[in-house]
């Protein structure tokens, strides 16, 4: 299994929850230049309609493209709560894992600039999300309500 060899978070109090995690399969941390199980390395952001912050980067060194699925298995532990996965191309078996888990693959055109496809995702959430994007906030929104209905059944001692 192909751990990442480094390991970027940033720690930000901004949060308020509303950040949505989305990743992108990038090298340069600039644009979507990556296949998904091959890739070097993501940047992950958070985004809602009027913001976006970088959250993290996670660099894994070189990857083949040789259908070993066993450097999946660390990508999707990285890519947990995320969205969605901005790349450049995603083979089907990674597909049905990625959307198993919650997260939504989205193949862009190649040396997509990361900084635009936040900007048309923003704009996106503000004027009305698509069928995948609406059911990603709802999936959010969702365990964000069964944490807190969890917490809420728990005993409290005063």
């Amino acid at each position: 299994m192909a751990r990442p060899t480094r390991q970027l978070q940033v720690l930000d109090a901004e949060d308020d929850g509303s950040l949505l995690k989305v990743a992108f399969a990038s090298a340069d941390r600039e644009h979507v230049d990556q296949h998904f199980g091959s890739s070097r390395a993501f940047v992950i952001y958070g985004v809602n309609p009027q913001h976006a912050q970088l959250l993290s980067v996670a660099e894994f060194g070189d990857q083949e493209q040789d259908g070993n699925e066993d450097k999946l298995v660390s990508k999707l532990g990285l890519l947990d709560g995320c969205i969605a996965v901005y790349c450049r191309a995603c083979g089907a078996s990674a597909v049905r894992q990625l959307l198993a888990i919650g997260v939504q693959p989205v193949k862009v055109a190649e040396s997509a600039r990361i900084a635009e496809l936040i900007e048309t995702l923003q704009a996106e959430l503000r004027e009305g999300p698509s069928a995948w994007l609406a059911k990603a906030i709802q999936r959010t929104q969702g365990a964000d309500h069964q944490r807190f209905a969890a917490m809420a059944s728990e005993a409290w001692d005063e």
